[in-house]
């Protein structure tokens, strides 16, 4: 895999709570010119990114990072989303519901969501590090279920990121439409190829351009 392959894999990341508007116009540039993904960027900046980069794919994030937002909340935060140009969503569970075991109340809100998105993508970040297996396994039925596109690991927020052995798990228990993306602590060359070998679609990453860039037509 060349490096120009590895960066068409990357939801390329800036969603820190003090990010400004020059960062965000460097990171579009960079997922421009290095053709990644996606660039994903908190809701206030969408509008402004889709006016400037109209033909950028932009994604955003709903519930973020706590999902214990209600339902309607997130429902409108989708909606408004994708009239300023979002193309792909990436929405937290609530993760006092998964505790409760409130799967079915999990379910009905991706659902909801996914209505909401229009036809669009839509990601489910159920925060991994917060889960036993029994847990993510019923989540996998749930972001099934629920008709997403994908199941995604982390936020980048909690108290760890992405490991290979969920990702494993992931793929025994997600229906046959839905895909993985790992997020959250990769941040080498080697840790994306593992996660990409181990069955991801998507890696979220804010690092990865810069670890790329000067590789784009060799193997990485």
């Amino acid at each position: 895999m060349t490096g120009k392959e590895l960066l068409s894999y990357v939801d390329h990341t800036l969603l820190k709570p003090v990010a400004t508007w020059e960062e965000i116009k460097t990171l579009c540039d960079e997922a421009v010119a290095y053709h990644t993904a996606s660039v994903c960027i908190p809701p206030d900046f969408v509008e402004s990114v889709h006016n400037a980069y109209p033909d950028l794919t932009i994604c955003t994030v709903i519930g973020f990072p706590l999902g214990y937002q209600t339902t309607e909340t997130k429902v409108n935060e989708t909606k408004q989303a994708i009239a300023d140009g979002a193309l792909e969503i990436d929405m937290v569970v609530n993760l006092g519901d998964v505790k409760q075991k409130g799967f079915h109340a999990i379910t009905e809100e991706i659902k909801a969501i996914k209505a909401a998105c229009d036809g669009h993508i839509l990601k489910v970040i159920v925060e991994t590090c917060y889960l036993i297996d029994r847990e993510k396994i019923e989540l996998c039925k749930c972001v099934t279920d629920g008709g997403a596109d994908f199941i995604k690991t982390s936020t980048g927020f909690g108290s760890g990121g992405a490991t290979l052995e969920d990702v494993e798990l992931f793929k025994k228990y997600i229906g046959p439409h839905v895909q993985i993306k790992a997020a959250g602590g990769i941040r080498s060359i080697e840790a994306m190829k593992a996660y990409i070998a181990a069955g991801c679609t998507r890696i979220g990453a804010s690092a990865a351009v810069a670890l790329v860039k000067n590789h784009l037509e060799e193997d990485v």
